[in-house]
């Protein structure tokens, strides 16, 4: 069979269509090679996800939720503190709450005009507050009388003015030293106007430059206590107040220090010089809580029977894990829309652990009705469940682990 050959006409046609797309998929691959990205992801090597199985077998106790609505347009209740019968929170519109257990009684007591995140109460029943954008603040007082005061907007030791980016978690240990968690030293909340893409950068670059702040809380001067932590978040106490436990996001764990330890690591190092993670560990007064994960861990609560509540905000990513190794990918990943980000869907799931880190309950809800748990609260026999996006306070009654 003999073949025809095109015509010129249709040759020139081909080539024209074949230039034709030739521009834009040249202009598509220099895009994704070579754009700039505000990340510069490094390299590192996650433990292999074990996924929900074991101890994290999927189940649906967190579904159902009853709820205390917020208000119009009101959501995030993202940290609950319990203080002598009220709870309190802040919400993504700057207001810090004030309610009762039953939900019937509530105030705002404030607005930050940031974004408040964990909270805390002094000795003398003032609220604290973390503001992702704002830094370390006090409120005292309620309504139109409250007086609200910035505390610490920047760190005076090692660095003097060194300012705080991401303010996230705040705890009050038993001498009255104010401690804090600076998620990032890169990518701010107020630069990025969203915790949730400021989280996202700092995780997919992965160049732990996180903090703990400790500050006295006459004198408020302030000093970075540990550094080099994978965006580090929640902070509880055991109950004799001598043992930390931090929650370090990005790497899928939760941390255990000993204060004691900690202040001669410091010690050892000179006062100029702040101990890292890597120091800490090395000398013994910081070692880890609990791995591997099957999510990203967010607040810790200390709860009733010596419980640890922490929430995972999102279960993990296949595609952040095995990204995890080449940067180059995370840098190509930072290129695309937002809506491709590797953000994995909404998965209701909060853990209580003993004082060793073993597993004593595990609540989840897989359809993520109550979307991004940070944490969970105990109070009078009710387990409040905290969320960055939740429109409403989710409640459970709680009278401690069951078998079902």
């Amino acid at each position: 069979m003999s073949v025809i050959p095109s015509s010129p006409v249709a040759q020139r046609g081909r080539l024209r269509w074949l230039a034709s797309w030739a521009t834009p998929v040249a202009a598509l691959v220099a895009y994704l090679a070579f754009w700039p990205v505000p990340a510069d992801p490094v390299a590192w090597s996650p433990p292999k996800d074990a996924g929900h199985a074991g101890a994290h077998a999927v189940n649906q106790k967190l579904a159902g939720l009853q709820q205390i609505t917020l208000g119009a347009g009101q959501v995030g209740p993202e940290h609950i503190t319990a203080h002598q019968g009220w709870l309190y929170t802040g919400l993504v519109n700057g207001d810090v709450l004030k309610f009762s257990p039953d939900g019937k009684t509530r105030e705002v007591l404030a607005n930050t005009g940031g974004r408040p995140l964990g909270t805390d109460v002094d000795a003398q029943g003032r609220v604290l507050v973390a503001d992702g954008v704002k830094g370390l603040l006090r409120i005292e007082g309620s309504g139109a009388t409250a007086k609200v005061e910035t505390l610490l907007a920047t760190v005076d030791d090692p660095v003097a003015g060194d300012p705080l980016r991401f303010a996230d978690a705040v705890k009050v240990g038993s001498d009255g030293t104010l401690w804090l968690t600076d998620a990032s030293r890169r990518f701010g909340v107020l630069e990025w106007k969203s915790t949730l893409e400021a989280s996202v950068l700092d995780i997919l670059e992965h160049s732990c430059t996180g903090r703990l702040i400790a500050a006295d809380p006459v004198s408020l001067k302030s000093r970075v206590a540990l550094a080099g932590l994978c965006f580090p978040n929640g902070v509880a106490f055991s109950k004799d107040g001598k043992t930390m436990y931090l929650s370090e996001t990005g790497t899928y764990r939760i941390l255990k220090i000993d204060l004691a330890k900690l202040s001669l690591t410091r010690a050892t190092q000179g006062m100029m010089n702040t101990p890292t993670l890597s120091n800490a560990i090395s000398q013994g007064a910081a070692t880890v809580l609990v791995d591997n994960l099957p999510g990203f861990p967010d607040n810790l609560v200390a709860g009733a029977q010596g419980r640890l509540w922490v929430g995972l905000t999102k279960p993990r990513s296949p595609v952040i894990d095995f990204t995890a190794e080449y940067p180059i990918l995370r840098k190509l990943t930072l290129r695309l829309p937002r809506f491709l980000w590797p953000v994995p869907k909404a998965h209701g799931h909060v853990v209580a652990l003993d004082e060793s880190g073993k597993v004593v309950d595990d609540l989840q809800d897989p359809s993520g009705a109550y979307p991004e748990t940070t944490a969970a609260t105990e109070v009078d026999g009710k387990l409040f469940i905290q969320s960055l996006n939740a429109p409403f306070i989710g409640w459970m009654n709680y009278s401690g682990p069951s078998s079902k």
